[in-house]
């Protein structure tokens, strides 16, 4: 939608067609494991405006099979071929699922569209299930716990890792969000996995690799994304994390040539943030897949030779028990961390991320708890060298 949209705002005239898997319009995801699952949003409110004048024909409810760069055509479930001059790949990321959990089972859930999250609204409300297990311990499983827990179910978060976020936000930032959790009633298992899945019927069963077992309700699995890239197998396309893209959003073929016809933005996008460094990276948020849209939409229309290149701050938020996180850049990518305001045992502080590199500590992120205004000062500074490093107690690794 924000590609579609820019293409238009940007003076293109011609046909304009969105091909979709869901038979849905374009709606926003992140809502699914907050405002709508717990009743706050209606399905009504989710889709994105599509203003009239985007004037664009949709082929919704439609499977891509294909991509056919030579002919520069997309080939559609049953045969049909559709042509085009510029190309915009967009196809997200799907949930990721564990091989050994019962396929068929209705009491094991992902949440990834409308579809997911109305089938575990229902389990929540309409079948009064009390309890769940959530395995993941990135920002939809931790999402995901919070929402189940202000429905006053008893819920218990599955990570394999430790600590919760711990590849979002380090290892530091991510045990003050376990212990958010921990205070708001959720049973936390970290380092472990399931072992064993049993579905009685009224209920499931699960073994945990401690021996401890689970009774419960109904699984939702919360593992994060894989991107949908499969359908792009034998196009000549570098796709083995999402769609490989140079630094213009231009889409990269396995021989790294960029072909000028196709661009990607969002989840399913890899490509290299001048900000940062040379290495190409996917950005899952929603904030940044609106604004790669954008992007790759200037780019196809400019060409290879003079698109500028995508340099975003990478921004997200997320909401756990009552206290509000936003992130600017990258954290993962920092090394130290620093405590520049407020106090982490007070659930409320700021947080600078920065690693080493040949010039100096560079500043990849900022992470504040309820301290909105206090970020606002380092998003201008993301990608920068410190000329000095600060020596306090408030230093830290990962």
């Amino acid at each position: 939608m924000s590609a579609a949209t820019r293409l238009r705002e940007r003076g293109f005239d011609g046909e304009l067609v969105m091909v979709g898997e869901e038979p849905h319009r374009p709606y926003s995801r992140p809502p699914l494991s907050k405002q709508y699952l717990s009743g706050r949003l209606a399905e009504q409110q989710l889709p994105f405006r599509a203003d009239a004048a985007l004037d664009a024909h949709w082929l919704l409810d439609t499977r891509m099979t294909g991509l056919d760069l030579a002919k520069s055509a997309i080939e559609l479930r049953g045969g049909e071929y559709l042509p085009f001059d510029g190309l915009v790949l967009a196809t997200g990321v799907d949930a990721k699922r564990l091989p050994e959990a019962p396929v068929f089972s209705d009491r094991v859930r992902t949440v990834r569209t409308i579809e997911d999250a109305a089938a575990i609204r229902r389990a929540m409300h309409a079948a009064r299930a009390r309890r769940v297990v959530i395995l993941g311990g990135g920002f939809i499983g931790c999402e995901l716990a919070c929402t189940a827990r202000e429905n006053g179910m008893d819920v218990t978060l599955v990570v394999h890792s430790a600590p919760l976020l711990r590849r979002v936000l380090g290892a530091r930032v991510g045990a003050v969000v376990g212990s958010l959790q921990r205070r708001a009633g959720v049973d936390v298992r970290l380092g472990t996995k399931i072992t064993d899945w049993q579905d009685h019927g009224d209920g499931l069963r699960l073994r945990l690799d401690d021996g401890s077992v689970l009774d419960c309700d109904f699984v939702v699995l919360g593992l994060g994304g894989q991107p949908r890239t499969e359908w792009l197998r034998g196009s000549g396309l570098e796709i083995s994390d999402g769609v490989l893209c140079g630094p213009t959003c231009h889409a990269v073929d396995q021989w790294g040539r960029t072909t000028p016809h196709v661009v990607a933005a969002g989840d399913v996008a890899r490509w290299p943030n001048p900000r940062f460094d040379t290495e190409p990276r996917r950005i899952e948020h929603l904030i940044h897949a609106v604004e790669m849209g954008q992007h790759a939409a200037d780019s196809l229309l400019r060409g290879p030779g003079r698109a500028a290149r995508f340099t975003p701050v990478p921004r997200f938020w997320s909401e756990q028990h009552g206290i509000r996180i936003q992130a600017v850049g990258i954290p993962a990518l920092g090394t130290d961390t620093e405590v520049m305001a407020g106090s982490m045992r007070s659930d409320r502080f700021l947080v600078r991320y920065s690693r080493q590199t040949a010039y100096g500590p560079q500043i990849v992120a900022a992470v504040a708890f309820d301290m909105p205004l206090e970020l606002l000062r380092y998003r201008d500074q993301i990608g920068r060298t410190l000329p000095h490093t600060r020596a306090d107690g408030g230093r830290g690794r990962g």
